[in-house]
């Protein structure tokens, strides 16, 4: 299947998200309908969801398939059509835009890229060898494999275990630049056995698991769960920045202790967690299970793909392809930190008189389309508003709303305070009351300060003062406001987070700069 290599993506990927001119994407099935967003009719805004798309124009039904994803330049007023199910909305202008056509040949199956060249075939193609060292890299991932070493599995089916991981390790494809794996082993208290950086190179990986004695004990998997996401993927550890990072916790039967904490733990850690349950309980055992639905609990989402059952330990050859092929599959990686579900977006708008009041309202839309971008949720990324004048007014903070839908909404209340312009005063009381309260949390803190004038106050001091608390801060100027003060509020390196338009009408098109600029800094921050 080397020709009909197709990219996995999931139901969020959206238009902007994809690099290439044309390309093939597969859709994952069972995407929730009423959570796509999608702008236009037969020509789509790069802010829709590609699958969304797809499903609206009729080119695939909610069971996925594969879909040619061709960008378009930008336009003017996506109309508002519902089909299929979705209801698409307007937008009245985009940089650019895509469109969906099936694919014609059928044989296109359900493996994405990632597997279709996890192995050469058998030495019939001498073309394009495998790089033995780099391995598979179409495969992104940083894997800890969880193993059970308890009582419950026993050693006999503990070596079973081991084959079946090393099965897997193999077809990964392991090495520099593929995936990098480690193992854990679960009993009464957890050990990590090898690290990521320890081994790049399958046959050394194959070899410590060889190794591994069977230690023996309660099968305490939550504690080993939360004890491998707080200390196993650490950068000196051999975890690499933006590579997606997923536990495969095996579990024969069921687990002695709680798993559903360890479970949000991962969540807030950005892991990726797999169950692998064998032999699930049987109904008379049922009853000795301390929480039947422990598999749902600690997953990423319970939505089905992280989730994997083998009946046995004997005969498991053919579940381990399938495997590797969700392991590979990063656009699924739902919990993964990214830009877009893992930073904290202040506005600060400029409310002075001379903006007017419809002008304001493209100040409004500038802000919602830059925020429709992100993941906003509870555990996502939290946009707050703040409108100055010479006093502020904090229209809400990142804690008041956590749906798009009620951010938008929110946004579109607000009301235009119309006064003079104390810029400097406003970037102190956001750092103070709107960033502060969450400076500790997981998220990188962003402010868009958005002026159309000259400050009264002094605003590199207050600037500076908030960068120090960990603030990116992007200025954003229209008419009349001088470059030298968007300049002396705006983050290093200053070119490229101070935007200048003339006429208001001119803020739309800089959305899409904005989003990249947050997204860029985000992944040169942490990860």
């Amino acid at each position: 299947s080397f020709s009909l290599a197709s990219t996995a993506i999931t139901c969020f990927t959206r238009g902007l998200d994809l690099r290439k001119e044309t390309e093939d994407v597969l859709c994952p099935a069972n995407c929730p309908l009423w959570q796509f967003y999608v702008f236009g009719n037969g020509v789509y805004a790069s802010l829709s969801s590609v699958c969304g798309a797809a499903i609206h124009r009729g080119v695939i039904t909610n069971a996925g398939g594969a879909v040619r994803v061709q960008t378009l330049p930008g336009q003017e007023n996506y109309p508002a059509v519902n089909a299929n199910g979705i209801q698409s909305q307007v937008l009245s202008r985009w940089a650019s835009s895509f469109s969906v056509t099936r694919i014609k040949n059928t044989a296109l199956e359900a493996v994405g890229r990632s597997v279709s060249t996890a192995r050469p075939s058998t030495g019939k193609r001498p073309k394009k060898p495998l790089d033995k060292k780099a391995g598979n890299k179409d495969c992104k991932a940083d894997i800890a494999f969880l193993i059970d070493g308890s009582y419950n599995i026993g050693q006999r089916r503990f070596n079973l275990q081991k084959n079946f991981v090393g099965k897997v390790a193999v077809m990964l494809g392991i090495g520099t630049e593929g995936p990098h794996v480690g193992v854990v082993q679960a009993s009464e208290h957890p050990k990590i056995e090898f690290y990521l950086k320890n081994f790049t190179a399958t046959k050394e990986v194959l070899f410590a698991i060889k190794e591994l004695g069977f230690r023996g004990g309660n099968s305490n998997t939550g504690k080993a769960l939360k004890h491998t996401a707080q200390k196993f993927f650490s950068l000196e550890n051999g975890a690499r920045k933006g590579i997606p990072k997923i536990i495969v916790v095996f579990i024969d039967g069921w687990p002695s202790d709680d798993i559903e904490e360890a479970g949000i733990v991962a969540r807030e850690f950005g892991v990726n967690v797999f169950i692998v349950s064998v032999a699930k309980p049987t109904t008379e055992e049922l009853g000795m299970v301390q929480d039947i639905g422990f598999v749902d609990k600690a997953v990423s989402r319970n939505n089905g793909f992280f989730s994997y059952q083998m009946p046995t330990w004997f005969g498991t050859t053919k579940y381990v392809k399938p495997l590797v092929q969700k392991l590979c599959s990063h656009e699924q990686m739902l919990c993964s930190k990214t830009c877009y579900n893992s930073v904290n977006i202040g506005f600060l708008i400029d409310g002075s008189s001379s903006i007017g009041d419809s002008n304001f309202r493209l100040v409004l839309e500038f802000i919602s389309n830059v925020a429709k971008a992100f993941e906003i949720s509870d555990i996502g990324s939290k946009i707050a508003v703040v409108q100055f004048t010479y006093g502020q007014r904090t229209e809400f903070s990142f804690t008041d709303y956590t749906t798009k839908e009620k951010v938008l909404s929110a946004m579109r209340n607000i009301r235009y305070m119309s006064g003079g312009t104390a810029t400097g005063d406003a970037i102190t009381f956001t750092t103070r009351d709107v960033f502060g309260p969450v400076a500790d949390g997981p998220n990188k803190n962003f402010l868009v300060v958005l002026t159309d004038g000259q400050s009264y106050d002094d605003v590199r001091g207050p600037a500076a003062a908030a960068q120090k608390a960990g603030i990116t801060i992007f200025s954003i100027g229209v008419a009349w406001a001088p470059l030298d003060d968007l300049k002396d509020m705006a983050s290093e390196p200053r070119e490229s987070h101070t935007f200048f338009t003339r006429e208001f009408t001119g803020l739309e098109q800089m959305v899409p700069d904005v989003i990249r600029g947050i997204c860029k800094d985000f992944l040169d921050s942490k990860q």
